[in-house]
This record gives C-alpha cells, sequence and structure tokens, in this order.
C-alpha cells in the first residue's frame, strides 16, 4: 500500500489532532504549575511588604482568581464549544492562556509601575482562569469524539501525560535557571522567563489547532439542533448528571489546588533554593513512563474503579507526607509525588467518565460546568486556606479537608454504575425523533 493512500493520510491527521489537543494540556500545566513554583521567587515584584508570608498570600490570592474564573471559562467555551464546534473553542481557549503568559513576563514590577503591577497580574490569570475553565473540557471532548471506544482511557492518559511533561519541562527550566543564575538574579528578572516560553509555546500551539478538523460527531449529532449548547439542558434534563460529575472532580479541585500551588511554595520554603524544582523533575519524570500503562489498565478493569483506588490509597498516602512534610530531598519527593500519582490516575480516567454520561449537543458544557466550578470552589480557596492553616497550626484540619474531596469518588464510582455510556446515546435518539 502506498505511503500517501487515503488510509494513511486518514492516520495521519488523527495523529496530528490528538497531537494538536493534548499538547494544549502542557501548555496550561507548564503555565499554571510555573506560577505556584515561581510565586515566592517573583511575590515582592508585585506584592511588596516587609513580610516574606504577606507577599505570598498577595500571590496566592491573584491565583486565587484566576481559579474562580474558572466557571466563566467553562460556561462560555464549553458552549461555544457546543454551539460553534469543538475546534473554534480549543483555538480561544490557548489564545487566552498565551496573552496571559506573556502579559505575566512582559509586566513591569510594582516599584516600577505601582498598582498597576497588581493589576495586570490579576487580568493576566483572570485570562488564564477562563481558558484553563474551557480548555480542559472542550479537548476532553474533541479527544472522547476522536478516540476508538475500547481505548477511550489510554487516550486520556495522554492529558496526564502532557500535564507531567508540562510540570516536568517548568520544573526542569526552573532548575536550571536557578543554578545558572542564582537566587538574585531570579527574583530579579529570572523569573520571567517560564511565562514568555509559555506563551510563545501558546502560540505555536494555536497556529497548530488552525488545521484541526471538528470532530465527525459534532457534525453528525449536534451541529443542527436548536438544544446545543443549552445551560438549561445542563442544569434541568441533566442535572443528575452534573452531580454525579462534580462528586467526580472534587478531589482534583482540591489536590490540584494544594499540590500544583501550595506544596511546591512550602517545599520551595523549606528546602534549599532549586530543590523543589528537582524534586517536581524527578516526580514527573519517573510518572511520565507510566502514565500510558495506567491508562491501559484503566481500559482493562473500568475508569470508575481505578478512579475508586487511587482516591483511597491517595487519602492516606497524602495525609501523611503532607503533615510530616520537611525541607529533604526524600520528604518533598514523598509529599509531591503521592499527588502526582493520584492527579495522574485522576486525568486520564476523568475524560472518558465525564463525556460518556452527558450527550452530544450539550457535552463540552456538561463537563466543563461542574468540573470548572468545583475547581474554583475547592482548587481556588485551597492556597490561601493552606497559607492561613499553617501560621495558626491547623494544617491537620486542611489537608482532612482536602481528603474529604478525594474520597467522594468511591460513591461517584458506584453511582456511576447506575449510567450506562449508552445513557447518552439513547437521549440522543430520543431528541433526533
Amino acid at each position: 500500500m502506498s505511503a500517501h493512500s487515503p488510509k494513511n493520510a486518514e492516520k495521519k491527521d488523527h495523529r496530528r489532532a490528538v497531537t494538536a489537543t493534548v499538547v494544549g494540556n502542557f501548555v496550561e500545566s507548564f503555565d499554571w504549575l510555573g506560577y505556584g513554583l515561581f510565586a515566592p521567587l517573583f511575590a515582592a515584584q508585585f506584592f511588596p511588604s516587609g513580610n516574606t508570608l504577606t507577599s505570598i498570600l498577595g500571590a496566592f490570592a491573584v491565583l486565587g482568581v484566576g481559579v474562580l474564573m474558572r466557571p466563566l471559562g467553562g460556561i462560555l467555551l464549553g458552549r461555544y464549544a457546543d454551539r460553534r464546534g469543538r475546534r473554534p473553542a480549543l483555538m480561544l481557549a490557548v489564545s487566552l492562556m498565551a496573552g496571559g503568559s506573556l502579559l505575566i513576563g512582559l509586566t513591569p514590577s510594582y516599584a516600577h509601575i505601582g498598582l498597576l503591577a497588581p493589576v495586570l497580574l490579576l487580568v493576566a490569570r483572570m485570562a488564564q482562569g477562563v481558558s484553563h475553565g474551557g480548555e480542559w473540557p472542550a479537548a476532553a471532548t474533541y479527544l472522547m469524539e476522536v478516540a476508538p471506544e475500547k481505548r477511550k482511557s489510554t487516550y486520556g492518559s495522554l492529558f496526564s501525560l502532557t500535564t507531567c511533561a508540562g510540570a516536568f519541562s517548568a520544573s526542569l527550566l526552573g532548575g536550571g535557571l536557578t543554578a545558572a543564575l542564582g537566587p538574585a538574579a531570579m527574583a530579579d528578572w529570572g523569573w520571567r522567563v517560564p511565562f514568555l516560553v509559555g506563551g510563545v509555546l501558546g502560540l505555536i500551539l494555536l497556529v497548530l489547532r488552525t488545521r484541526l478538523a471538528e470532530t465527525e460527531v459534532f457534525r453528525s449529532q449536534a451541529q443542527t439542533r436548536r438544544e446545543r449548547g443549552s445551560l438549561r439542558q445542563v442544569l434541568v434534563a441533566h442535572r443528575r448528571n452534573v452531580l454525579l460529575a462534580v462528586l467526580f472532580v472534587a478531589g482534583t479541585g482540591a489536590v490540584g489546588g494544594t499540590w500544583t500551588a501550595v506544596v511546591p511554595a512550602l517545599g520551595g520554603r523549606l528546602a534549599p533554593p532549586g530543590t523543589m524544582f528537582w524534586v517536581v523533575v524527578t516526580a514527573t519524570a519517573l510518572m511520565m513512563t507510566l502514565n500510558v500503562p495506567i491508562g491501559l489498565l484503566a481500559d482493562k478493569i473500568g475508569a470508575a474503579r481505578l478512579l475508586a483506588a487511587a482516591s483511597a490509597l491517595f487519602a492516606v498516602a497524602g495525609s501523611v507526607s503532607y503533615l510530616t512534610m520537611t525541607g529533604t530531598f526524600a520528604s518533598l519527593l514523598f509529599t509531591y509525588g503521592s499527588g502526582v500519582v493520584y492527579l495522574v490516575c485522576a486525568t486520564t480516567v476523568l475524560p472518558k467518565l465525564l463525556t460518556e454520561i452527558f450527550p452530544t449537543e450539550v457535552r463540552a458544557l456538561g463537563v466543563g460546568l461542574p468540573n470548572a466550578v468545583t475547581s474554583a470552589v475547592l482548587g481556588g480557596v485551597a492556597p490561601a486556606s493552606a497559607a492561613f492553616a499553617a501560621e495558626h497550626d491547623a494544617s491537620g484540619w486542611f489537608i482532612a479537608g482536602v481528603m474529604t474531596a478525594v474520597l467522594m469518588s468511591i460513591p461517584a464510582s458506584l453511582l456511576a454504575r447506575t449510567v450506562r455510556p449508552a445513557e447518552a446515546r439513547a437521549s440522543e435518539q430520543v431528541l433526533a425523533a
């Protein structure tokens, strides 16, 4: 068969589409974790104070506002993806993320432009929050609509792979810059480099996404329906599945806000300069070898079952590691690594679990709204709550709250057995009749 045959061309287009979809997760992970890793360095640039903790709290407050913008992104971009298509929503999401990164990297410090500096930082994080709220559901919907039925978790593992790769790259860059420039130069201007790199990567991804083709599922099953992108349909006709989705994503919201911002920041304060960067590099490098095998395992034993098991194990390991964390490399690796393992398992199976319970015409909005709202409520308050709890010797109560959210996936997994994947298809047939 010719290398230029229609079948080979179709496979090439498929690979290109999958790559352009999941790489967005790399850029988001690179930028989002980069903020948590570099917050201790640039906090004083935007929030000058004689108290280091006060400056960090200011930086985390901006992070929290960015997370609180996720519901808006989940609604706007989810609805846009259901009404106009997955492709234009993916392009808009990465544009906002790239613009926010470039704005952070280029904004002068408080010493140069006064209050305008934190205001611009806030605007940048708000844009990235909208992007973060809409990117993942649009990308997950696109990927699950092009994935083979028996390999959906394996395709979902590409999300966790690119998440780890983004964290690995941000940390490797941070560790390398710290070693090359030294702490003083990093705090002065070196922290800007990752944000500028993230912005450029986002622009490159935007070009790649211009070549995406719309999914056949959307074209054939949703494009002509009046109900597509209807918020009322999601909240009324599919309210039970919205609640189920909230239970599924509660853990990733709480852990994401804690392990991608709080743990790196606390580790940066406890350990010698640069140590936390190499902790993240090591943990994510190890996990990148396990992403796809975890996806294959989930396709074999069931996505909901894998998530329930991962949640139960992490509730124990994550609590112990967080409460006993010290400034040693081994302690930080145990703490951060436990969270990475959980998030890898969750991000591998959640695309399948969430997209299969919503019909095509409201799928992106159905996935995006509960995911973004839950992330905003749980992930948005986590950094400031963790800092407040640490100051008042109440870290045990804080981590107990995080693990309660994690364990919500167990009742969700039990309830998911009553929601057959065919339910969404049956709903589509009724609506089409």
